[in-house]
């Protein structure tokens, strides 16, 4: 306990290491991520795809213990995981009911792959602990290339599909009705998150990855319904949890990943309380008017306009 202790503690020296090359790399690193996890958070949060997003971390545990293995780039086998693991999510759960079991039996199996390519890769276990927990300050910059490159086409592809994805989300029968792609969406939709979780694995690892890509959204949604206020807000927590924790990580000698969860969590523990305290004392006069509508589809009452 003395040596746990010894070993965390208030760094003097805490600003000069941030002037280092490798937290230069970590704050553009975890910056990038940042940005699209807001984004791509703030869909997963609307139209229910958590266990996708918690699955999709998971997937790319045996794509980055399978390209050490092979000796090619963790990245490029996380992304080819991922991205293989979210066409076969959007393309078997086609409905929401049984998107879960899709969704189940995929990451089953590569829950099984991964445990068979760890047994082998034995030698990298720093590599494998780096996948499952993250390690931000580890970030190269050939990553931050890669990662500048998938968030220009996640931003493009969100510019591109945003309105119709949004009315898919929010109510797919009726956008379907109206002839939107909604299936087509889902699918797109599933492989852009596979980009996004390729990129937050590096970050906060697999078993982390909630803090980046649910957290900051479902924070922002307790403040407010409308789109465009709900992703600014989503990317400001989103930012904020990766610069401050940061910065915490250094001044306290403490590891990233965990200060930038522990910000993200606190942030949504707070927006949470506050608005709850703020509608307990400021009811509504009209809520009893909009309770069904409001109850299940908060996020709807942008379209109407």
């Amino acid at each position: 306990m003395t040596l746990l202790l010894a070993e965390v503690g208030y760094q003097s020296n805490w600003f000069d290491i941030l002037q280092a090359d490798f937290m230069r790399n970590a704050l553009m690193g975890g910056t990038l991520v940042a940005l699209v996890s807001g984004i791509v958070g703030y869909f997963v949060v609307i139209r229910r795809d958590a266990f996708a997003a918690h699955a999709l971390a998971h997937i790319g545990f045996p794509g980055a213990t399978f390209a050490v293995l092979v000796g090619m780039p963790v990245t490029m086998g996380l992304a080819l995981f991922c991205i293989t693991g979210g066409l076969a999510i959007g393309t078997l759960g086609k409905r929401v009911a049984n998107r879960d079991v899709s969704t189940g039996s995929v990451l089953a199996l590569a829950t099984g792959l991964g445990v068979l390519f760890a047994s082998l890769a034995t030698e990298n276990t720093r590599t494998v602990t780096n996948v499952l927990f993250g390690n931000l300050l580890a970030i190269s910059t050939s990553q931050i290339q890669v990662f500048a490159g998938f968030s220009a086409f996640l931003l493009l592809a969100f510019v591109g599909i945003g309105r119709p994805l949004l009315f898919a989300s929010i109510d797919p029968q009726v956008a379907e009705a109206k002839g939107v792609a909604v299936r087509a969406l889902g699918v797109t939709f599933t492989v852009l998150l596979a980009l996004a979780v390729t990129m937050a694995v590096p970050v906060v690892g697999t078993l982390l990855l909630f803090a980046l890509v649910v957290t900051p959204a479902a924070a922002a949604l307790a403040i407010t319904a409308r789109p465009a206020a709900t992703l600014t807000l989503a990317t400001t927590f989103s930012l904020g949890a990766v610069w401050l924790g940061l910065v915490l990580a250094v001044m306290f000698n403490l590891p990233p990943s965990f200060c930038i969860v522990t910000v993200a969590f606190l942030t949504w523990i707070v927006t949470v309380v506050a608005t709850r305290t703020q509608r307990s004392r400021h009811p509504t006069p009209d809520a009893g008017h909009h309770h069904h509508g409001d109850h299940h589809h908060p996020q709807a009452m942008p379209l109407s306009r």
